[in-house]
């Protein structure tokens, strides 16, 4: 089955799961351990992840599934539903017929608001792109020490560019020349020397403040979470809808996550070459070293509940990172790292 098939069939029959729901009140018991409902919400880039792994647990396929399950392929001995396996783990009973023990919905906004409403206990999990620490700056230490943090994967963040431009020779950038173009000081692809087309003003595109990618570019690239960006011409609040615009333009410049860049398409990602090393797409984006590589959050807040835990817990096994992390063209994250993502989570029963 193609990407693109696949992720029609996860929207399909997850649809109830994924639903997108505003300030909405978490279901079940206060503690988290009842049946109900698991809120999750924020960053449209670790929506694909948890909005994926929502619709597959929502479905709750039989062990013999083996496009959508088949737990014997990741050494996991049972015969169970998919989401009666993990639940359990955590003393939760399965529900009747192919029902999960309790449904997962995943709202999408941005990491700053999903934030907001973890803390505002409006949602159990608080997707993010960019730390707390960076999305509240001005909390205290005690404040973000009730935040639990779970990262689930890795974006390298790649620089994409309109189709005419990378056509026109910018297939690119310096670091430099980056931080330039969204301070304002680069306005027109014919100050690129790489660039051989007409003259052009450059159309700036950055995420809307709050956003987690927003936010990591400043930090990662232009040094401070806070730094001034005068060169930005339109600004939106979703990796989805940079998407659209940088397709539909002919002079567009954006950064954006991995899981929304088309190599082949109107949206294809450039080179970054920063302190004499070359980034590129599909090589070497998810190296320590380059500044837009960025761990993906799923927050908890004021610890984490058995429900929460079942659900990070298949993001974080090797079945969910292969079938919700890979899938997105993200970084699954190394068998020791995630096993330190995993110690954090409540002991199973």
């Amino acid at each position: 089955m193609t990407h693109e098939s696949r992720r029609a069939f996860l929207v399909g029959t997850g649809a109830a799961a994924t639903s997108i729901l505003a300030g909405c009140i978490g279901g079940g018991d206060a503690d988290g351990s009842g049946p109900g409902q698991l809120k999750a919400g924020g960053s449209s880039t670790v929506y694909p992840i948890t909005s994926d792994g929502a619709s597959v647990w929502s479905s709750n396929p039989p062990a013999d599934d083996e496009e959508y399950w088949g737990p014997g392929q990741y050494n996991i001995s049972t015969d169970e539903r998919m989401a009666d396996y993990w639940a359990g783990l955590y003393g939760f009973e399965p529900a009747d017929g192919s029902s999960p023990p309790f449904e997962v919905s995943v709202g999408l906004s941005h990491s700053g608001t999903g934030l907001e409403k973890v803390r505002n206990e409006q949602i159990d999990i608080g997707d993010a792109s960019a730390s707390v620490a960076d999305e509240f700056p001005d909390a205290s230490d005690s404040e973000l020490d009730t935040f639990v943090d779970h990262v689930v994967g890795v974006d390298g963040q790649p620089i994409v560019v309109s189709r005419e431009i990378y056509d026109a020779g910018v297939t690119e950038l310096t670091g430099d020349q980056i931080a330039a173009i969204y301070q304002g000081e680069i306005t027109d692809w014919t100050q690129i020397d790489s660039y051989s087309g007409p003259d052009k003003e450059i159309q700036a595109v950055g995420r809307a403040e709050g956003s987690g990618t927003d936010t990591a570019f400043r930090s990662n690239l232009l040094g401070d979470p806070d730094a001034s960006m005068g060169g930005v011409d339109a600004r939106k609040g979703q990796n989805q809808q940079v998407n659209t615009l940088v397709s539909q333009s002919d002079n567009a410049i954006a950064y954006l996550a991995l899981a929304f860049v088309e190599p082949d398409g109107p949206v294809p990602p450039i080179a970054v070459e920063l302190e004499g090393t070359t980034y590129e797409y599909g090589k070497n984006l998810g190296a320590k070293d380059y500044p837009l590589s960025r761990d993906l959050h799923c927050y908890t807040y004021e610890g984490t509940s058995k429900k929460e835990a079942a659900f990070i817990n298949m993001l974080l096994s090797e079945y969910g990172q292969q079938n919700f992390v890979a899938p997105n063209d993200y970084f699954t994250l190394p068998t020791q790292r995630r096993q330190e993502e995993r110690d954090k989570l409540p002991d199973q029963v």
